[in-house]
């Protein structure tokens, strides 16, 4: 029998993660500056991308509480 290498917390913040990041991306696409040079493209999208990452990174790292 193979056992999954995270638990369901881990797989469901992975999830988010990826919902977090393709949000972030989606907010510098909508920058109506030249080149993304705006707020949207410089500050706010960056931020949350990063979050997104940081979450990843913590849905990784999460030890599943069923072992």
């Amino acid at each position: 029998m193979s056992k999954l290498p995270f638990g369901k917390k881990n797989y469901q913040l992975m999830i988010l993660g990826l919902i977090i990041l393709v949000v972030g991306y989606t907010i510098m696409t909508l920058d109506t500056e030249p080149h993304g040079f705006g707020v949207l493209g410089l500050t706010i999208g960056p931020i949350i991308v990063m979050a997104g990452f940081i979450v990843e990174i913590f849905a990784i790292l999460h030890r599943p509480s069923d072992r």
